[in-house]
């Protein structure tokens, strides 16, 4: 199998893992940094024949390194949040297109088609600094929708608040995407009952509020925009795809993306269902970096496959990407 083979039309686990594999031989061998880890891990790459074999690359190697496995010109070049003097992940994308057709069909797969909904962005941490990849995300989303009413809000929550009330008397299809602390903010100014609008959180208090508890805030949210449940987004400068959570914290994957829990103390380690561990993600899309990433987050996996973020090594940076410690 050839590693750039259509992996967005994944059905099986067959096919992952044999998609998967063909990605590893081929990073392996044409990806200078994970080469050279895998070589000091004295591992045979000839010798790996399931995906719970493959190493993971270490998430802070972003902050070091120019992680690629390509020779394309790099097209655009994410850059992780972070306050001040803290060292930034770069994520050099060399075919921006992997991205826009991961998060497209992603979308498509979770919530449908993108036209049906109205998009309301409450970002303020993202859209003042330049290089996030959720802002393009956003500004695509905003864009294909084509809704007149569909935009960013910085802080003008009157704006907001006069754009939800609009869209509940129309019926239309409504997500408001926010980062945590903004979304709590406008909440404290505004009564909100629209129990049909979708509120999905990317996670993060960018040290404008004290972290709390996925529950604590979910329940304050949950009853600030009178709705059944609060959505959410895993995803993070390094990765070309997000897992989504439709409500409780509860995460799934697309079907080019999957999430593996390793040891805490053996990193090389994976262990069963239901254990907390760090979170080990194989992102398919990112074939021309890395896709094979250990992250800082701790999590576990049910027996469903789908997962729980539970919050954040010990001396890991804080960053927004539902880094909710709990």
């Amino acid at each position: 199998m050839k590693p750039n083979e259509d992996i967005f039309s994944i059905n099986s686990k067959d096919e992952f893992n044999a998609h998967a594999l063909a990605i590893f031989k081929h990073q392996a061998i044409n990806g200078e940094v994970y080469k050279e880890y895998i070589h000091h891990l004295k591992l045979d790459v000839e010798q790996v024949k399931r995906i719970e074999e493959i190493p993971f690359l270490p998430i802070s190697f972003f902050k070091t390194h120019r992680i690629l496995s390509s020779k394309n010109p790099i097209e655009v070049t994410f850059s992780s949040s972070g306050t001040t003097g803290m060292v930034q992940s770069n994520h050099y994308v060399t075919e921006v297109y992997r991205y826009e057709q991961s998060y497209q069909k992603a979308f498509d797969e979770f919530y449908g088609s993108i036209t049906g909904y109205c998009f309301l962005a409450l970002l303020p941490s993202y859209q003042q600094r330049s290089g996030s990849s959720l802002i393009y995300m956003v500004n695509d989303l905003i864009e294909k929708s084509k809704h007149s009413q569909s935009g960013y809000f910085l802080y003008n929550h009157d704006d907001l608040f006069e754009a939800l009330v609009e869209l509940k008397a129309k019926n239309q299809p409504t997500i408001l995407i926010g980062v945590t602390y903004a979304l709590l903010d406008f909440i404290e100014q505004y009564d909100i009952d629209f129990p049909e609008l979708i509120v999905m959180e990317t996670g993060g208090m960018k040290g404008k509020r004290k972290e709390m508890v996925r529950e604590e805030l979910h329940e304050q949210l949950t009853k600030g925009f009178n709705v059944p449940a609060i959505h959410s987004e895993y995803g993070m400068t390094e990765l070309l795809s997000q897992a989504y959570s439709l409500g409780d914290g509860i995460f799934n994957c697309p079907n080019w993306m999957k999430v593996l829990i390793r040891d805490t103390n053996d990193p090389l380690s994976l262990i069963q269902n239901g254990k907390t561990g760090g979170i080990n993600v194989i992102d398919l899309a990112n074939i021309n970096s890395c896709s094979f990433i250990a992250t800082q987050d701790l999590g576990r996996i049910n027996n469903d496959g789908s997962f729980e973020v539970l919050g954040r090594f010990d001396n890991a940076d804080i960053r927004g990407c539902n880094l909710l410690v709990q």
